[in-house]
């Protein structure tokens, strides 16, 4: 620790996915963390029930002042930002529009993002590298600006996507990467050593929010193609498809070259290996289904019990 003041901080974020960066904030013994936003309780489970987020869990655990409102539109709102006077205003998948009367009060704001940008501005990137075949994604933490995640970046974190990378897997990856990445954005307005690199908006891809459109398998489309669906949109909110008259999520599959041609959607195969199913190009085999209402299961387990209407 320095003998210099610590940074007054607010933090705003709401997932699992920025519960690791407001534990580097807890922790950092240069920070002093004023008030965490985060998005209102939201109903949720089958009884829906009002529910904390994650990051509100996390901050009254640590006796913070949380911060709940349901627009930083309203003047009261923006007064209120004013007089907690933060030196830095950090960001992780907060989920509210941050208007120019929040950004003028801090000597910095931040995102911590979860890509490379310019690759996949927006809501949904984790989902949208897996669904485009990207060998690599990672972390960059920049300066927030009021176009969509455009502001100059302090650092990039590199990520190799693995081969059988769902988006669960990947987001655990990246939020502790994303720590990381801020532990050392700390350490940059600390030493008042910050550079930034603008960035190429002629590069930019964005990543659109997941849809109910984008869960429907389409057996049409390549096997290469449904596989990565499938991954991306796992474990929640699953890819899902008709099988044996049963709206089933697809939690797993690989490709298998070795299933006999079909029109797509056929069922070719079922058996301990899985459920295997003619597509577009090439053959998919299902390893791991939810029926509707049930469990999560094995494919193998699910042609145990429903084999003979496939």
């Amino acid at each position: 620790m320095t003998n210099l003041p610590r940074i007054r901080t607010i933090f705003a974020g709401t997932p699992e996915f920025a519960v690791p960066c407001l534990d580097v904030l807890i922790a950092h013994p240069d920070i002093e963390l004023v008030a965490v936003y985060t998005q209102p309780d939201r109903p949720a489970g089958r009884g829906r029930r009002l529910t904390p987020s994650p990051v509100k869990q996390r901050a009254l655990t640590a006796g913070l002042r949380v911060v709940q409102p349901a627009s930083l539109r309203l003047e009261a709102e923006q007064a209120a930002f004013r007089e907690l006077a933060p030196t830095l205003f950090v960001v992780a998948a907060y989920g509210l529009i941050l208007p120019a009367a929040f950004l003028a009060v801090p000597a910095h704001s931040i995102n911590v993002h979860a890509s490379l940008l310019p690759r996949w501005r927006g809501a949904a990137p984790i989902q949208r590298a897996i669904l485009a075949g990207d060998d690599e994604t990672g972390i960059s933490i920049m300066r927030i600006v009021q176009k969509l995640d455009s502001g100059p970046v302090w650092l990039r974190r590199p990520c190799r996507l693995a081969h059988d990378e769902t988006a669960g897997s990947l987001h655990d990856k990246l939020a502790v990467l994303g720590a990381d990445a801020l532990r050392e954005a700390i350490a940059m307005v600390g030493a008042n050593r910050i550079v930034e690199q603008a960035q190429h908006d002629a590069l930019a891809t964005y990543a659109e929010k997941i849809t109910s459109a984008d869960r429907v398998i389409d057996w049409n489309e390549p096997a290469l193609q449904i596989e990565r669906q499938i991954r991306a949109l796992a474990p929640t909110p699953a890819a899902h498809t008709v099988l044996g008259g049963h709206e089933v999520k697809i939690l797993g599959a690989r490709v298998d070259d070795s299933l006999p041609t079909a029109s797509p959607g056929s069922v070719v195969a079922k058996n301990a290996s899985g459920i295997g199913i003619a597509t577009g190009a090439g053959g998919l085999r299902v390893l791991q289904i939810q029926p509707s209402g049930k469990q999560s299961m094995s494919a193998a387990a699910f042609v145990n019990g429903y084999g003979e209407q496939l």
